[in-house]
Order: structure tokens, then sequence, then C-alpha cells
């Protein structure tokens, strides 16, 4: 049986990323490996973690999420990224994927979409 999805977390608000922290890994199959409150050390967590999948918020302090989303894929190909917004447009939404987003989901999302969309980004074990 595989581990849990290492999961590190990218948001500014502090109330939802601690919110967000505990309701994923109650989840069992995730495990939060890293959480910061803006995305200035996110390409060093990728390696310093390990972790499978991203999620990084788009409206972010000091660097937004295309540039902690391109950062982050150049440094950590691997890590698969997945965007969080509450108001991101077509155009913002298109630019986290042409930067190497995988998906993004919407902040009121429910929980389970948001699970989802980790899930679906998490790199497939192989024997």
């Amino acid at each position: 049986m595989p581990g849990p999805i290492r999961v590190v977390l990218i948001e500014d608000n502090d109330v939802f990323r601690q919110a967000l922290e505990l309701l994923l890994t109650l989840r069992g199959e995730i495990e939060i490996v890293g959480s910061e409150p803006d995305g200035t050390r996110a390409a060093e967590l990728c390696d310093e973690t390990h972790a499978d999948v991203m999620l990084v918020d788009y409206r972010l302090p000091v660097l937004d999420g295309v540039q902690v989303t391109r950062a982050v894929h150049e440094r950590c190909p691997n890590v698969a990224i997945v965007a969080l917004t509450a108001a991101a447009g077509e155009h913002e939404l298109q630019a986290l994927l042409d930067a190497g987003a995988v998906a993004y989901v919407r902040k009121d999302e429910p929980l389970d979409t948001i699970v989802e969309a980790v899930r679906a980004a998490a790199p497939v074990e192989t024997d």
C-alpha cells in the first residue's frame, strides 16, 4: 500500500491555511509536510520535503501564484502543482497552467473537491 500523499500548502490567509491543514491531515491519505504564508520558500520546500503535490494560492504577497508555480516547476518538475483561487479569471487560470500547474480549484469548493484534485495530481506509484 502506498504511503500518504505528501503535500506542501502555500496560502497567505492564516485561518484558511490552518483549517485546510487540519482538514486535509484528518483525511489520512494526505500528509502536510510543509506550510508557508507566502511563496518565497516554495522552491526550497519542494526539495526539503520531497513533496508530491503543492497547493498554491493564486494571490500571494511578494510572489504571485504564477511566479511560485514557475519557480517550483523549474526546480522540482516532479512536484504536481494545484492552484487554489478565490477569484481568478480565465486569463489568470491559463497563466497558472502555462507556468506548470496541473489543475486549479476554487477555495469555496467542498473539501472533497480539493482532496480529489490532490489525489488526481499525485504521482501514481508503480512497482
